[in-house]
């Protein structure tokens, strides 16, 4: 029996050890480790962008943070929600004005992804990279007709005119796409002036090429949207270089990911459950490439 006990409290300890080997691996953040000196952030934009929180918390810890010498956005994004956007893009030409800022775009940096890439000082791409996509998006889901085939009834009590815009219980009246067309106009030209300012782009030549089309890589340095093609360790080159770092740079990766074990468990099922939704359904303005 004792020997019995000995063997299952050992395989006891060694589950509990493996439990907790992971939890440290996961809370470690990332496999660089505990950087010191003077070094790179890396801010990984991935992914939808619907909150912006997390890399307004990045680039505050990386705007205190002195041993920070430049930093690299790595921007895999097809776009996303127009405020977050812009949130993420202010913050960093803010930042820009402290340190040296230098974007490279992954598998694709297209709409609000780019957006955010022109707040930096030089832009990289691979050739076969998708861009541009520069555009506003909003798309409205009518049940109208399958109620009527349910024989239900929706009563609406609303304080205006316009309050219930894009509700999915009606088609929209031709004065309410209207409304919204002015409101997909306006945001539309914020995204053209702030590309047109950050590329050097005139107002015509913006308007030529500013259709919500996608670009390779290839073509949108020939259109002037992206400085020069290249990798992520050629931006941490350039920064580098723009930042006096001297040798092969340190890198640190933002934001974070600190997590227990089951935090981690939790974060997969509750990714499974949202990715299945369809965006397209949610109310709202996006900067997002419409693939």
């Amino acid at each position: 029996m004792r020997g019995l006990f000995t063997i299952i409290l050992s395989l006891l300890f060694i589950l509990f050890s493996f439990i907790v080997g992971i939890g440290v691996g996961l809370i470690i953040s990332r496999e660089d480790g505990f950087p010191i000196g003077e070094r790179i952030a890396i801010l990984e934009i991935q992914g939808v962008i619907l909150d912006s929180q997390p890399y307004l918390d990045s680039l505050s810890k990386i705007k205190k943070d002195d041993g920070i010498k430049a930093i690299v956005l790595r921007i895999d994004s097809p776009g996303g929600a127009v405020g977050p956007s812009q949130e993420i893009y202010s913050e960093i030409l803010k930042l820009r004005e402290k340190k040296p800022v230098i974007a490279t775009l992954g598998s694709v940096g297209a709409s609000g992804g780019y957006y955010i890439a022109c707040a930096a000082q030089k832009i990289l791409a691979n050739p076969g990279t998708i861009t541009g996509s520069i555009g506003v998006i909003a798309q409205f889901v009518s049940y109208e007709q399958l109620l009527k085939w349910a024989k239900l009834d929706v009563e609406v009590i609303k304080s205006g005119e316009f309050k219930d815009v894009g509700s999915p219980f009606k088609k929209m009246t031709e004065t309410e796409k209207q409304y919204m067309q002015q409101l997909i106009d306006n945001v539309y030209s914020q995204f053209k002036l702030a590309v047109s300012k950050a590329r050097g782009i005139d107002s015509k030549e913006m308007d030529k090429i500013a259709d919500g089309r996608i670009f390779t890589g290839e073509q949108a340095k020939n259109l002037k949207l992206i400085d020069e093609l290249g990798t992520l360790s050629d931006a941490i080159s350039l920064a580098g270089t723009l930042s006096g770092i001297k040798g092969e740079p340190n890198v640190s990766y933002y934001p974070k990911k600190k997590m227990n074990f089951l935090d981690f468990i939790l974060s997969k099922f509750e990714t499974e459950i949202i990715s299945g939704l369809p965006l397209k359904e949610r109310f709202g303005l996006f900067y997002l490439v419409d693939m």
